[in-house]
This record gives structure tokens, C-alpha cells and sequence, in this order.
């Protein structure tokens, strides 16, 4: 089971290396004000991660965002809710781990109340009684713990489905997966549906959490791409530096908000 675990999370990483690999052929600029243009951007790939992308929006189009539509229709907010508490509540052993890691200890000893605080009181992890508590939930993954230990984000990549991220993230991101517990104790009982049912619930729960921001987002932004490349780096940061953001003050939600919508 453990091989078939990580055959296809070797699989997944080398479905990016394509990317890889052309950024190691892509030609900067020769001019002096688009190589420093491209040089802020370290945005090589951006004619393939611009295809990319209006590929993902194709996909979103027509599958993702009425799923997130008929999904917000048909569960009430409280459900939705109670959903996104438990999946949420499955992340903080990786959490913990990353933390204990980048020798954030009392970070990994807040993950760790949470985690038993919710899966117990919380009635495994559909009440964030913790976050009642005030035990709020805290960043760790593996892309941030290479940062923590030195290690740069290279270009920026657009990835197929998964949207924007960079080469040591995307690395971070597949590593995080075949390290959570959940996931082996999926496979060592056979329930391999469960670990893609979560998935699917992830990736439909921040669809819909996302809907009117993404719609405000793409009827003002001028270019689309650039506002998501920019706004991602942003929020990206602020998970890195553990809630700190970047200056300026400015975070993903709030840049995403429209005025018009409530």
C-alpha cells in the first residue's frame, strides 16, 4: 500500500518536471527596462503559465465553479461549516510536524492542543472548540519549512488545477501528502476512496469559499493573470512568515474583496 502511496506521488511530481525543464530554455529580455520588468516578475514561463491558466478557467468554468454553486445551494452555511472544521482539523499532524521541524515549538505545541482538543471535545474536528478556546490554527507545511531552513522559491509556476505556486512549494505540496498520517491509514485499511473523497472536498469547500471574490476579482481586474500572480505572492508570504504579512498590509481576502458585495 505504502508503494502504491508514494508510486503516485512520484508520478504527480514528474507530471510538473515539463515545467521545470523549460524554465532552464526560457530567453530573458535584452532590453534594459523588460529585463528588470522580468527579472520582479522571475516570471519566466509566463506565455505556458498564462495558457495554463486560461486552461484552469476553462475547467473552472464549466465544472469546478458549478459544483461550488450547486454545493453552497444544496448544503447550509452551518454544513459547509462543520465539513471545512474536519478537513481543516486532519492537516494539524503535518502541521505539527513542520512546525516541530522549523524548531517552532510552541507553535507545534499549540498545533498539538488543537488537534486533541478537536478531536475530542470537537467531536473529531467538526467544532473548533479550540479556536473558542482561543488555540487558533497555525501555518506548517513543507514548503515552509524548506524556506525556514534557506531554501528560495524559484519561478514562478501555474499549475494545472492546482492553480499558482513556485518549484519548492509544488515540492512542499507533494511531500506534505505522502507524509500525513491520514493518508496511510486510509490505504492500510483499504479505503483508498476516502483519501480521494477528501481531496475532492478540499478542493470543492475552498471553490466555495472563493466564489464571489474570484467573480469580483475577474470583472475589475485589468489583467487577471498579473492580479492573481501578485495577490498569490502576497498570501503566500504571509503563510511563510506565519501570519506576518508582507508591505504592504495587504492580504489575498482583502484585496479580493468587492465593495458591492456584502
Amino acid at each position: 500500500m505504502h508503494q502504491n502511496r508514494f508510486r503516485h506521488t512520484l508520478l504527480a511530481l514528474l507530471s510538473v518536471l515539463p515545467l521545470f525543464l523549460l524554465a532552464a530554455c526560457a530567453t530573458a529580455p535584452t532590453d534594459p527596462a523588460a529585463r528588470a520588468q522580468y527579472d520582479a516578475n522571475n516570471d519566466p514561463l509566463e506565455p505556458l503559465n498564462r495558457q495554463i491558466l486560461s486552461a484552469n478557467l476553462f475547467v473552472d468554468r464549466y465544472t469546478l465553479q458549478p459544483l461550488a454553486r450547486a454545493y453552497r445551494a444544496v448544503a447550509p452555511e452551518f454544513v459547509r461549516l462543520l465539513i471545512r472544521n474536519f478537513l481543516s482539523n486532519l492537516h494539524e499532524p503535518v502541521i505539527f510536524a513542520n512546525n516541530a521541524v522549523q524548531t517552532e515549538f510552541v507553535r507545534a505545541g499549540w498545533t498539538a492542543e488543537r488537534f486533541l482538543i478537536n478531536s475530542t471535545v470537537g467531536v473529531g474536528g467538526l467544532f473548533d472548540i479550540a479556536g473558542r478556546w482561543g488555540v487558533e490554527q497555525q501555518s506548517g507545511d513543507f514548503g515552509q519549512t524548506l524556506y525556514h531552513y534557506g531554501i528560495g522559491e524559484g519561478l514562478y509556476l501555474m499549475l494545472p488545477i492546482l492553480g499558482p505556486s513556485n518549484p519548492r512549494d509544488t515540492v512542499g505540496f507533494f511531500a506534505d501528502g505522502l507524509a500525513d498520517p491520514f493518508g496511510y491509514l486510509a490505504y492500510d485499511y483499504g479505503a483508498d476512496v476516502a483519501t480521494y473523497a477528501r481531496w475532492g472536498m478540499e478542493g470543492l469547500d475552498q471553490r466555495e469559499q472563493y466564489l464571489d471574490p474570484l467573480d469580483a476579482l475577474q470583472r475589475n481586474a485589468i489583467d487577471f493573470y498579473a492580479e492573481i500572480r501578485s495577490l498569490y505572492r502576497q498570501h503566500r508570504q504571509t503563510e511563510l512568515n506565519h501570519g506576518t504579512p508582507p508591505a504592504p498590509s495587504q492580504d489575498m481576502d482583502s484585496l479580493y474583496k468587492d465593495p458591492d458585495v456584502k
